[in-house]
């Protein structure tokens, strides 16, 4: 008896997408239907995958922050290295997302969508926020008078930052104390995780009723803006490897893209599977091989799956503009620097999983008070974007410990391919 293979989830949200296409063509063309489909079929099935979008984020976020910041140990047992390590992360990640956002502004890939029909409320976020409060009012607010009260009502800005203060003293206590409780809250992001992966089983239908709206309501133009984000997509990450990554990796004196051949198939299989959780202990023996010492690599690597998605960070800005854009959301100066801000958060915390992009977007998007249903339009097109994306991944934690192995004086010679220049690092320790 031959067994059948389970269609990949990929696949049928593939699927999802093009059925949801098929079905708004064809109430386009009987409009006289077209509202009852809508009322009692399709809104009813995006909106449940909107709600359980939502109901993930705020304690799979809080605990991956919490695990990330106390895993990592005390400021005084990470050293020297550790904090290096720790300011190279966050600096790179800050100039990912304002690339992304950079990006977002130049070539407007949301402008002239519209997919304001698939809104379950009104916004209330960064797009109205100037209307009511001040910046320092909006700093305020961050901080929760109450916690239980601000993961209730989804106030995610204020949730992270009760998360990094407890993830800090937690840290603090001694080792015996607080590894119970390190313990306890990493089985809760891994239960969380698995959710996740419950959830992405309901996607496919949720997408095909979300894309079955916008076309029924606005026609086949409405997804064009997609293709123009796929594409962008690329050229950012594209431009951000060789800008930025490049630039990174000549002031180290490391030859950058001897160093992408000498990690092609780490970059290929991320590339494919787009999960860069699958080749971090290849990446870890690679760069030992190739000039860092171990000690650097075996804390660098695996703190930049949490804290150095230059990838995701990337798309976090782009991604988020995309969506704004798409929804007719003008957002100033001001509201990007708070996205900023916001997104330095959002963007931290990640495993390296498949679609875990959908998370960040999600958190970012409620955070903000931004259009979280924009997440489950462009989820049909994600993998391909997901898979640049992830390659992006790899490459910046590939980097990052040779980096900080110049910067230490500790990078030696590689063991084959001269991914190193025998330069003078510009760094001091």
């Amino acid at each position: 008896m031959s067994s059948k293979t389970p269609t990949s989830l990929v696949t049928r949200i593939m699927i999802g997408l093009a059925a949801g296409v098929i079905v708004g063509i064809l109430l386009n063309q009987f409009p006289e239907h077209k509202t009852w489909f809508i009322d009692n079929l399709l809104q009813p099935a995006g909106d449940l995958f909107i709600r359980l979008m939502k109901m993930i984020v705020v304690p799979l976020v809080f605990a991956c922050m919490v695990v990330g910041i106390a895993g990592a140990g005390s400021t005084k047992a990470l050293g020297r290295v550790g904090v290096k390590t720790l300011v190279y992360f966050f600096t790179i990640t800050s100039i990912a997302i304002v690339f992304g956002l950079i990006v977002g502004n130049v070539f407007q890939p949301g402008a002239g969508a519209d997919f304001s029909s698939t809104l379950q409320a009104p916004v209330t976020g960064l797009a109205t926020m100037g209307e009511t409060q001040n910046l320092g009012r909006t700093l305020v607010n961050i901080v929760p008078d109450n916690i239980v009260l601000a993961m209730s009502q989804g106030k995610l800005l204020s949730v992270l930052f009760f998360a990094i203060l407890f993830g800090c003293a937690l840290s603090m206590l001694p080792e015996q104390q607080k590894a119970p409780l390190i313990a306890v809250i990493q089985a809760v992001s891994d239960t969380m995780f698995k959710v996740t992966h419950l959830v992405m089983h309901y996607s496919p239908i949720g997408i095909f009723g979300l894309i079955g709206v916008t076309v029924a309501s606005f026609g086949l133009s409405a997804l064009l803006p997609l293709a123009k984000l796929i594409g962008i997509t690329y050229v950012a990450v594209l431009l951000f490897a060789l800008c930025v990554l490049g630039v990174v990796a000549r002031m180290a004196g490391i030859r950058f893209f001897h160093l992408i051949r000498a990690i092609r198939s780490e970059l290929l299989l991320a590339y494919s599977s787009a999960a860069s959780a699958t080749v971090m202990p290849q990446l870890i023996e690679k760069m030992e091989r190739y000039g860092a010492p171990r000690p650097i690599t075996s804390m660098v690597i695996p703190l930049g799956y949490s804290f150095n998605l230059d990838g995701a960070s990337l798309f976090a800005g782009l991604g988020t503009l995309f969506i704004a854009q798409a929804y007719g959301i003008d957002l100033g100066l001001a509201d990007q620097a708070m996205l900023v801000l916001i997104m330095v958060l959002t963007s931290k915390g990640a495993a390296g999983v498949p679609g875990f992009m959908f998370i960040i977007l999600t958190a970012t998007l409620t955070a903000a008070g931004l259009p979280v249903e924009g997440v489950a339009i462009i989820a049909g097109v994600y993998r391909l974007m997901d898979m640049p994306v992830t390659a992006l991944n790899v490459l910046g934690n590939a980097l990052a410990p040779l980096v900080i192995a110049r910067w230490e004086g500790q990078l030696k010679a590689p063991d084959s391919a001269p991914t190193v220049e025998p330069a003078r690092a510009p760094f001091k320790a």
